[in-house]
């Protein structure tokens, strides 16, 4: 049954004993006390920091890695992939898992595991213990992102949930721009194994953090569904295995094959979960017009926001004949802008109504993205900062109200299946707008204004996804 009736967070102080009739989760609380609640908050920001950083520095370390391990550069992307594919198959597992032992103890159990990989990683001898170390690490980081949301709605009382998710998104921007820059730094002082040990005393620090400092949730009484889970792996892993096979001129046949084996999967889990009351795939939640729409959202806008990202150094380079420095610090000004509206929309977001902050900031975002299809070679290297800065701005007035609205939309006992929601529209975004690069190599053999049109485009349609949110909870209110 759909509705459009949002699930409204109540106010209090520590999560007392359940009320007869109502879920444990569902009982009011105020979160934390101060000092308990910024001991907590550090300790996951250092494992956001950490998970973040080793998503995008392995990128810049490929070429030393490859060359120190004897491999070549394409296996060696396998670096970047088994991360990957580690973190996609196990964000919905973990966060189900967390309704079942408890969010902490899902995002000390992912942290540990993150760390003691990572530890794998700098001991790693050849290419394969490394993919394996780094897979491994993409499951614990699962662990930290998959629970992360949960965790804010029992840390923070409902009145300050926007800000907390908004302080959040700056780290993960700030952090997500600084990885290259040092990443870089770091080879330039020692070897790539520095990239991985240093995750050793800022893992074991957040870990220690956190740990005695998280507080606890109330445990769903029920069991985790072993096949749902198969059948979630072996969808996922097929998928991306065949999106990156069709990519590949030889391997077009074989990638069309894992692919469908994929959907197959995928369309069985779907029909599973489509009976249960808490199934792996939040379908409850999906039901609910109002989460139903920020998902959608969140997955077109990361859609947008991938896809541009990915395609425009291309596009400076090849087609506007920028360098490489030029580039770079071209494609800075984006997170830059992130940083900045972040925590200000989170603050709204906890003021005014939340689909009108997201949509006004998607409208924005899509008129960045509008004007960079008027790029001439020889710009001002300034023109085309402001519109990257303009972009990031209206993406960082999307992000943390779009999650605060998903959150909250859901009823406390399924906190652990939103957060893994919100964590899965955001990667499935990301994996189908890199997709999208490669679809416009294969038929165009370059990328250019098409791809950051089609980007403005899906950014509107964000935009129209979310206002509809607005006419949802009027129908509600009345």
């Amino acid at each position: 049954m759909d509705t459009d009736r949002p699930v409204e967070l109540n106010d209090s102080a520590r999560m007392p004993g359940p009320r007869k009739g109502v879920p444990a989760a569902d009982c009011r609380h105020e979160g934390l006390p101060a000092p308990q609640r910024y001991l907590a908050l550090a300790g996951v920001w250092l494992a956001l920091i950490v998970s973040i950083l080793d998503s995008s520095i392995a990128n810049v370390a490929l070429p030393t890695i490859a060359r120190n391990l004897g491999a070549s550069p394409a296996d060696s992307i396998a670096v970047v992939s088994g991360f990957q594919l580690g973190v996609v198959i196990s964000l919905l597992p973990l966060s189900a898992l967390g309704e079942i032992i408890t969010y902490r103890r899902v995002f000390t159990g992912g942290l540990c595991l993150f760390t003691l990989a990572s530890l794998g990683c700098v001991m790693s001898h050849d290419l394969t213990e490394l993919v394996v170390a780094r897979t491994i690490q993409g499951i614990g980081a699962a662990g930290i992102m998959s629970v992360n949301g949960a965790l804010a709605r029992f840390m923070y009382p409902p009145r300050l949930l926007g800000a907390a998710l908004g302080a959040n998104a700056l780290i993960i921007a700030a952090f997500g721009a600084l990885g290259p820059t040092i990443a870089s730094v770091m080879l330039a002082l020692g070897p790539w194994q520095w990239l991985f040990a240093i995750n050793l005393p800022v893992g074991a620090l957040a870990l220690a953090l956190a740990w005695r400092t998280l507080p606890e949730s109330p445990k769903a009484e029920r069991q985790l569904d072993v096949l749902s889970i198969v059948l979630n792996i072996i969808a996922f892993a097929m998928l991306l295995s065949g999106v990156d096979l069709i990519t590949r001129s030889p391997s077009e046949l074989r990638g069309g094959v894992v692919l469908t084996g994929g959907v197959v999967a995928a369309v069985l889990l779907v029909n599973r979960c489509l009976s249960q009351s808490q199934p792996l795939v939040p379908i409850d939640l999906l039901r609910i017009r109002l989460v139903r729409l920020a998902a959608l959202t969140s997955a077109s806008t990361f859609t947008a926001q991938t896809l541009t990202q990915v395609a425009l150094p291309f596009y400076l380079q090849d087609g506007l004949h920028f360098n490489l420095v030029q580039t770079g610090l071209l494609m800075t000004p984006w997170p830059v802008g992130v940083a900045l509206a972040a925590p200000v929309a989170g603050r709204l977001a906890d003021r005014v109504p939340v689909e009108v902050l997201i949509g006004c900031g998607l409208f924005v975002m899509a008129a960045g993205l509008g004007s960079l299809l008027w790029l001439s070679p020889g710009m001002e290297l300034t023109s085309i900062a402001i519109r990257m800065g303009v972009c990031g701005i209206g993406f960082g007035f999307f992000q943390s109200p779009n999650n605060r609205a998903l959150l909250s939309s859901a009823p406390m006992h399924r906190s652990g299946a939103a957060a893994g929601l919100v964590a899965i529209s955001r990667t499935t975004g990301q994996i189908f707008g890199a997709m999208l690069v490669a679809i416009f190599f294969r038929l165009f053999g370059h990328v250019g204004q098409a791809a950051i049109a089609v980007s403005a485009i899906m950014t509107v349609l964000a935009a129209l996804l979310s206002f509809a949110r607005k006419s949802s909870a009027s129908r509600a209110g009345t």
